[in-house]
């Protein structure tokens, strides 16, 4: 399984929010490329990036410190880090962009419920290259930065999407996002189980348990981020890593 540290940018710092909530914000750092280095420095292959900003406002707002990751990244010795994306991309030319800029993929999430043929133009112009996060309360998918919800069902929307070429899925648990009380690990065994795609887990990770416990829902669960759990201290992603490692 795959440990992928999240780097969610607001305002242009490296921030966390609780159950998705914008004014319960928590600052850990004003250099979203430092922390990217650090991340890589503890054994980070991959990176998720999300511009919060842009989840709202449909804009690529923090779109400078995204790039400022991408160029440190590249300027550093050693293996290469893949890099992911997340928030207010809402076009096929925003997606082209962002994957010209370096990034590997790119997480397309509101227009899959608001304008899917975009997912469908996208992934067929970007083969494997574009994935959709699906956010979701008590399996209702919720768009716009988690703001607006909707009658869509989680699993309805993974099918929908896998059908459209999208290449994986991230699914958040709204609910458990921030809190670290752990993994939805049913929610998103079930979603998983509905499509052949690869689905990370995310939102609740707390401890190398919930890595354990996603490993042994079965083999369709590809990876899982983790965000508060290794700012606050935790665990440390070589907790993780070796969570996974011997699951």
């Amino acid at each position: 399984m795959l440990i992928v540290p999240a780097i969610d940018i607001r305002g242009g710092k490296c921030v966390r929010l609780l159950r998705g909530d914008y004014a319960r914000e928590t600052v850990y750092g004003d250099d979203p490329a430092a922390m990217a280095l650090r991340w890589v420095a503890e054994g980070a292959g991959t990176l998720h990036l999300v511009d919060l900003d842009g989840a709202r406002s449909g804009r690529s707002d923090n779109e400078s410190a995204v790039r400022a990751i991408l160029a440190t990244l590249a300027a550093r010795p050693g293996p290469r880090v893949l890099t992911e994306l997340g928030g207010g991309i809402r076009d096929t030319d925003a997606v082209a962009r962002w994957l010209d800029a370096g990034l590997d993929r790119v997480i397309l999430g509101t227009v899959a419920v608001t304008e899917p043929d975009i997912v469908s133009r996208a992934a067929n112009r970007f083969p494997g290259r574009v994935w959709v996060g699906i956010d979701a309360r008590d399996g209702k998918v919720a768009v716009a930065g988690w703001e607006t919800g909707t009658q869509t069902s989680a699993v309805e929307l993974a099918r929908e999407v896998e059908g459209r070429g999208a290449a994986g899925i991230i699914y958040t648990d709204i609910e458990r996002d921030g809190t670290r009380t752990g993994v939805n690990v049913d929610a998103t065994a079930r979603l998983a189980g509905a499509v052949g795609i690869p689905v990370f887990a995310s939102g609740g990770v707390g401890a190398a348990a919930d890595i354990e416990a996603l490993c042994a829902a079965g083999s369709k669960i590809a990876g899982v981020i983790v965000g508060r759990a290794l700012y606050d201290g935790a665990t440390t992603l070589a907790e993780l890593l070796a969570a996974a490692e011997r699951s």
